[in-house]
């Protein structure tokens, strides 16, 4: 199986994943205190509208990274397998108390084992890293900042509406947690 090939499957399981995931943990009002504020589907329509431009410029640009294409590729590769790990422990850690949208359900609590442990949005550094993955594999300095620019924008502004959120629900145990756990790069932010 070429790389090329694992790179469409992983990236359409990625995709498939994410469908899934929005349609089956989607906290619906009654649920919980929904706070999404409309992130869940800004952050789609950004890493859509990212992901398409960044094929245009690609195309039409060719500012290529000087380096091997079929490095960027391994690279790239290993970035989309990490990334996704790492968002699908993140999930799995916390069950029945994730939401696809910005929201807290009743009966949940704050979660500090496993990756919560290094930071607070392991969920959001698995994505974080699939954008990474995919500003990789355009080997293009253009498409790449497209791919990964706007999209990390995005998900840092729905980091700081879900936080705004679990410090409403949770106050100062969550403000504990947030002065000893890193929000999503360990020990740097």
């Amino acid at each position: 199986m070429s790389l090329e090939l694992l790179w469409e499957i992983l990236t359409y399981v990625w995709l498939a994943g994410e469908i899934a995931i929005a349609l089956a943990t989607r906290t619906r009002r009654g649920q919980g205190s929904v706070r999404d504020r409309g992130t869940q589907i800004m952050l789609w329509i950004v890493i859509v509208a990212s992901f398409t431009a960044g094929g245009y410029a690609k195309g039409i640009n060719a500012a290529d990274i000087p380096f091997s294409h079929q490095a960027l590729r391994i690279a790239a590769l290993a970035l989309l397998v990490a990334g996704l790990a790492i968002r699908a422990i993140a999930i799995a850690t916390l069950g029945r108390a994730f939401s696809a949208n910005v929201a807290i359900r009743t009966a949940q609590t704050i979660q500090r084992s496993g990756l919560y442990k290094i930071v607070r949005h392991p969920s959001y550094l698995g994505m974080e890293i699939i954008f990474v993955a995919a500003a990789v594999h355009t080997h293009n300095w253009v498409s790449m900042a497209i791919d990964f620019i706007p999209p990390t924008l995005a998900l840092l502004y729905r980091i700081r509406v879900e936080e705004v959120a679990l410090l409403d629900a949770f106050g100062s145990e969550y403000s504990q947690y947030m002065k000893t756990t890193s929000r999503l790069i360990p020990g740097i932010y």
